[in-house]
């Protein structure tokens, strides 16, 4: 059974207007402030894995279809994955000094 949305997409709207502002917070946070450079980065970090939770949610309808489960799990899939990925690529490129 297909839904027919109408009318403004304010939820579009929200998340947009939302995802400006931390971007525009991240900026601010990263030219203005005193913080040690450690803290402006997991500030930053932070305001990205919101906005790409947010982003996920408000745009990419994470919630929306048969099954909401199937799709939260798939992207649990996916970031385990790219965790993967990324801490195995730093370990290798990084012990690799140990055999010279």
């Amino acid at each position: 059974m297909e839904k027919k949305m109408n009318g403004f997409p304010i939820s579009h709207v929200i998340g947009f207007i939302a995802s400006l502002v931390l971007t525009f917070a991240a900026a601010g946070i990263a030219l203005k402030t005193a913080m040690s450079f450690k803290v402006i980065m997991w500030i930053i970090g932070s305001m990205a894995v919101l906005q790409a939770g947010l982003q996920l949610f408000m745009f990419m309808h994470m919630t929306e279809g048969e099954d909401g489960k199937t799709n939260i799990i798939n992207i649990g899939y996916g970031v385990f994955c790219a965790v993967v990925i990324v801490v195995g690529s730093i370990w290798v490129l990084t012990s690799g000094h140990a055999s010279h």
